[in-house]
């Protein structure tokens, strides 16, 4: 663990100054541990030889005495008790109507039909999770999940104390949300942000939350891994690795340096049960600051884009194209006056860095992109033809054009139930799609909706109506009134695929 010189005269003799006192403790234990261990594996073998020195005479590794009381009995707890009030736990409520399974019976409907125990019932389903207190004036982030699709939210402090909060920012795309209470006059304690880009594997970290609501729960280990971009739980998958204890109900919890910054915010685990088995990830604070900032400055996020479209760089395609390694981006497609376009990069480019932050994948491009907030500029390296180059790229939010013009379908059609949309760059980056992507696309479902029986999908795009062409939200409502017959022939396209297929009402 390194530290630097910050210039305090008060540093004690042989200890850098700079260095919390219970680090320094650490430093020593571990270095005394390790003194132990190299001197008894450096002990040589016994071989036997008529011409060896008797055993007496053999060196003897002398055990090692720890130089002070705070040597033995380092302790994070001062950490922990500056960490611990900003660490919130979330109460999250949602009110469901169940069925009773009985009804499914086509016999029971029979007698039945929808009356008596037919109806459907409200039922009250809790959801618990952590947060973290960024902000004095009660400002805290949290995973999306912890609060998705709820009708009421309450954060309670360390101290007990509960608040109803108010949700400020969802991001379904970072998995991050951002919520509000109202602690009067009183300032909050708060965490301050680390710079993810500092953390390096081996780091001890600290994972602050509540875990399966036995209440706060404070686990340590280190950083196992950095820019982890092939979990697949957000949409800028770009996490820290830890082996510090993660479990249900840490999810928006902190995960916290030796110093107590905030270096992400936990939010999925690798198991097999539902347990922690030492895998579990953050979201990096880069990010967590970014969507921080947006719901400060009204909720509405706006990323910068490339206004281009790449592929992370093989092994294959490295060695086509004369690259000593497999990274970066290789770009294949450019919109016309987009930033890519304006900044000189071609089809062809291979990007690698951005503000000299190196980029292995399109996810870890993705994600440098996405902490930047929209003006100014940033520089980006590029490769081609074995010649590097750096330009400016704008950071622009892509256009919203045309307008989405979103509409929710009515009715008896089989896409009641469904919130539908005209595509535009702005969309297309929301939805997965191609930039240059056209049509109406499906953005979400109601549960048990006739769309959603169908089996109609979010990304679903509408294509064809009984032969009519389908460019607008607006042509897709009138398609489906302009049906008589109860007869609805469909083209969508899906996953790359289109699906043809016959529905009637």
């Amino acid at each position: 663990m390194a530290c630097r010189d910050n210039g305090d005269a008060s540093g004690t003799r042989g200890q850098p100054r700079g260095c919390p006192r219970s680090v320094w403790g650490l430093i020593v234990a571990a270095t005394l541990c390790l003194a132990v261990i190299v001197g008894v594996a450096l002990v040589p073998a016994a071989q036997p030889s008529a011409q060896a020195a008797p055993p007496s005479l053999a060196p003897v590794a002398t055990p090692a005495v720890p130089p002070s009381r705070a040597a033995v009995q380092f302790s994070f707890a001062p950490v922990v008790r500056a960490v611990a009030p900003a660490v919130v736990n979330i109460y999250a409520k949602k009110v469901v109507r169940v069925r009773n399974p009985l009804m499914e019976d086509p016999f029971f409907r029979r007698f039945f039909g929808d009356q008596g125990f037919g109806v459907p019932q409200e039922r009250v389903q809790n959801s618990l999770g952590s947060g973290v207190v960024v902000g004095a004036d009660g400002l805290i982030v949290t995973n999306n999940h912890v609060i998705a699709e709820t009708d009421a939210i309450t954060v309670a402090l360390s101290d007990g104390r509960e608040f109803e909060a108010e949700l400020l920012t969802a991001d379904p795309r970072t998995d991050l949300a951002v919520l509000k209470i109202n602690p009067g006059r009183e300032r909050l304690p708060v965490l301050d942000f680390a710079d993810s880009d500092a953390v390096e594997v081996g780091d001890l970290v600290l994972a602050v939350g509540n875990p399966f609501g036995v209440g706060q729960t404070v686990t340590m280990g280190i950083v196992s891994a950095v820019a982890r971009t092939q979990v697949g739980v957000a949409d800028y998958r770009f996490f820290i690795q830890t082996d510090a204890s993660i479990n249900p109900g840490n999810s928006g919890g902190a995960l916290v340096d030796a110093t107590g910054r905030l270096v992400g915010i936990n939010s999925s685990i690798y198991s097999r049960d539902g347990g922690s088995l030492g895998i579990g990830f953050a979201i990096p604070s880069a990010m967590v600051r970014s969507v921080v900032n947006a719901a400060r400055a009204g909720g509405v996020i706006v990323r910068p884009w490339l206004g281009a479209r790449g592929q992370t760089v093989t092994p294959d395609i490295a060695s086509s194209l004369g690259l000593d390694r497999p990274a970066g981006v290789l770009i294949n497609k450019l919109m016309a006056g987009g930033p890519a376009a304006r900044a000189g990069l071609a089809v062809g480019d291979v990007i690698t860095a951005i503000d000299g932050k190196g980029v292995a994948d399109s996810e870890a491009l993705a994600f440098r992109l996405a902490t930047k907030e929209p003006g100014g500029a940033v520089e980006l390296t590029a490769w081609k033809g074995g010649r590097q180059r750096i330009v400016s790229l704008p950071l622009e939010g892509p256009p919203a054009k045309p307008a989405a013009d979103r509409r929710t379908i009515t009715g008896t059609s089989p896409l009641a139930g469904a919130t539908v949309a005209n595509l535009s760059p702005a969309l297309a980056e929301t939805v997965g799609r191609d930039f240059d992507d056209h049509g109406v696309v499906v953005l979400s479902v109601t549960a048990d909706s006739a769309a959603e029986s169908v089996g109609f999908k979010p990304g679903d795009k509408i294509i064809e109506i009984n032969d009519q062409a389908i460019g607008s939200s607006k042509d897709l409502v009138d398609a489906l009134a302009g049906t008589r017959n109860r007869r609805w022939h469909m083209s969508i396209e899906r996953d790359g695929r289109v699906i043809e297929t016959t529905l009637r009402g």
